[in-house]
């Protein structure tokens, strides 16, 4: 059986990829990963083709073994990956709680690579990965300084495996999105303390951020800005040198 295998389905980017995915010719099954059983059983609803809930925390190491054991058993082809799990909290490092900058390290990081290497037996030629990253992923970010360092991290991992995979066909892209305005993201690394990030100008929204990056993975492009701030920031990001460009963010978060 063709799958997509989508993490953090639950809400969010992760959700729409779900439901966009789910209209692929390619895609006969979405089998959709988070912790939240009961939303992706919601998913039913929301999707073109059958949805399987594989209700896992990949913050905890056995879910990757429960994972590797379905994967063994079922071996279906994975046509589409979308690591889209991915967790940030807004303040200072030093304001950040330990458990709460592992947290990110461990569910960005670990969990992204670990569900990916997991499949990497499971892809075809054909077959598409995606990584969410983020344009926080582009620079050093005051007020974000472990969350964009996870991101950098993502960032340089998917482009070694984009160059890897390339003899395979398959297509690997890192997408590095700006603020998503109508997912669960701000108010959930705000925590309760707004005032980090006095404003979101210009942000967008899922539906485009996710069929502008779906586009991007048909072209196999190796990173996908997919809105018209990140992809400046992107181009600003490899000109300004990074000992004014950070001061610089650093000002214009608290405008």
């Amino acid at each position: 059986m063709n799958i997509a295998l989508i993490t953090g389905a639950s809400s969010g980017l992760g959700r729409e990829f779900a439901r966009q995915v789910s209209r692929d010719p390619h895609v006969q099954a979405v089998w959709a990963v988070a912790r939240r059983e009961d939303r992706l059983r919601q998913l039913a609803s929301l999707c073109a083709c059958p949805v399987r809930p594989v209700p896992l925390d990949l913050t905890d190491p056995q879910s990757l073994d429960a994972l590797r054991d379905l994967l063994a058993r079922e071996k279906p082809t994975v046509t589409r990956l979308v690591c889209a799990a991915g967790v940030g909290k807004m303040g200072r490092i030093d304001a950040v709680s330990p458990a709460d900058s592992l947290g990110m390290i461990d569910l960005n990081c670990r969990a992204a690579v670990g569900v990916t290497q997991l499949c990497l037996p499971y892809l075809t030629r054909g077959s598409r990965v995606l990584e969410l990253c983020s344009t926080a992923a582009f620079q050093p970010m005051p007020g974000l300084g472990v969350y964009a360092a996870t991101k950098a991290f993502l960032q340089s991992y998917t482009k070694t495996l984009h160059y890897e995979l390339l003899p395979r066909g398959i297509h690997v892209t890192a997408v590095c999105p700006y603020w998503v305005k109508d997912t669960e993201f701000i108010p959930l690394a705000q925590d309760g303390k707004p005032g980090q990030f006095r404003h979101f100008p210009l942000a967008s929204r899922s539906r485009s951020v996710v069929s502008l990056s779906l586009a991007a993975s048909a072209l196999n492009l190796w990173v996908a800005t997919p809105g018209i701030v990140c992809t400046l920031h992107r181009l600003g990001a490899k000109v300004i040198p990074h000992a004014l460009l950070v001061p610089l963010m650093d000002g214009l978060r608290r405008v």
